[in-house]
């Protein structure tokens, strides 16, 4: 069993960061039960979950949330949780009776998790917006492209993932860490947009000392360096060069042809266009495999650019099993890895409702009041 063996989570279900910091913890071991609509439990017609990954690791039970016997039966479970994950706007959880105020004084050592994309105050606070949105807010967004072209979405990885879920996470899990200390919960107010500005920390290093530009495209991380950059192949696909320190970038030279004495300096950035012109002709000369067995395996701080699919067969990935089958699903295996606690997936995506019964009876319901829960319509 992982890490988080024994300590349990309520999940109020969502959709995003909320579901991916749920799988986390749930991957590394923890308990977790995903309270999901009565509208949303119809078995019969909802589509395979089996591709839903975000959902795997956890069971899900079926609640009515605006009745009074839902609204107690869900507090029943938080009375025995270590920590609460919600994703709603600001003030929902409060209107349904199960804001950190009733919640914490049912369960006083309770870590109540928020996440929010501007956060639980502020003048955005309850408006509608999305990762790119976020990301956009922070200062990331404008960052993240080459010169003189517009900027580029990474995904959702830096606000949902990277700035929401992983921050929720580490925001939990060292609230229950606390409050084996003090005896006392706490709320965790994660915001995408407050993740997302903290993921810019080295750069606004860089910038008060004077090697950043706030611009896109001409720095050393943001293909502004010729020695820091995608390079396109003669069979049209990519190769990744980080040769940033000086005896990486001789290798660079050396394995590419190019002769350091008729370059400029690798530092001087005014010379960096005519070195990357140089590096994209060469680079055209062979394709991304001949480049990987001239480049593959030396200190050039060198990778082919692989698709997902190509990702998960490759020899590196592959021996450490980064990616696993699961429920005949290929997906992404638990990170991080214990020696000791080995994380696990600890089953596949879950239904809503699917596991109302069985989880209910694990968390200390009786039978004779699911059935009397079930009779009256608060759960399926």
């Amino acid at each position: 069993m992982g890490p988080l063996a024994g300590y349990k989570f309520v999940e109020m279900g969502g959709i995003g960061p909320g579901p991916m910091c749920a799988m986390l913890l749930a991957d590394l071991g923890a308990e977790i039960v995903r309270i999901d609509r009565l509208v949303d439990s119809g078995l019969g017609t909802a589509s395979n979950p089996k591709f839903s990954l975000l959902m795997r690791s956890r069971r899900s039970i079926a609640v009515d949330t605006k009745t009074d016997a839902g609204r107690e039966l869900i507090l029943d479970l938080i009375e025995q949780a270590d920590g609460l994950i919600e994703g709603f706007r600001p003030g929902v959880m409060e209107r349904l009776g199960l804001g950190p105020d009733v919640a914490l004084a049912r369960n006083p050592k309770l870590v109540y998790g928020r996440m929010t994309g501007w956060g639980q105050d502020g003048p955005m606070a309850k408006v509608a917006g999305h990762d790119i949105n976020y990301i956009a807010l922070s200062g990331v967004l404008h960052a993240i492209g080459r010169e003189g072209e517009a900027p580029v979405p990474p995904l959702n990885l830096v606000g949902d993932f990277g700035g929401g879920a992983l921050y929720l996470a580490l925001g939990l899990v060292s609230g229950i860490l606390e409050a084996q200390k003090s005896g006392k919960g706490q709320v965790v107010d994660t915001a995408m947009v407050d993740g997302a500005a903290s993921l810019m920390t080295t750069f606004f290093g860089l910038m008060a000392a004077g090697n950043w530009k706030d611009e896109r495209g001409v720095n050393i991380l943001d293909t502004g360096a010729h020695y820091y950059n995608v390079y396109e192949t003669k069979d049209g696909k990519h190769v990744s060069i980080g040769s940033i320190e000086a005896k990486f970038y001789v290798q660079l030279l050396e394995l590419t042809g190019l002769d350091k004495e008729d370059l400029p300096p690798q530092m001087d950035n005014a010379g960096w266009p005519l070195i990357k012109a140089k590096l994209e002709a060469v680079f055209k000369t062979k394709t991304r495999d001949e480049w990987d067995d001239i480049m593959g395996g030396t200190d050039v701080c060198y990778a082919p650019v692989l698709s997902i699919l190509e990702a998960t067969e490759h020899p590196h990935n592959a021996h450490r099993q980064t990616f696993v089958t699961y429920d005949d699903v290929l997906q992404p295996a638990p990170a991080p890895r214990f020696s000791r606690t080995v994380a696990e997936i600890q089953g596949p995506p879950c239904l809503p409702g699917e596991h109302t019964n069985e989880a209910m009876l694990d968390w200390g319901v009786s039978q004779k009041n699911i059935d009397s829960l079930r009779a009256s319509g608060v759960i399926k």
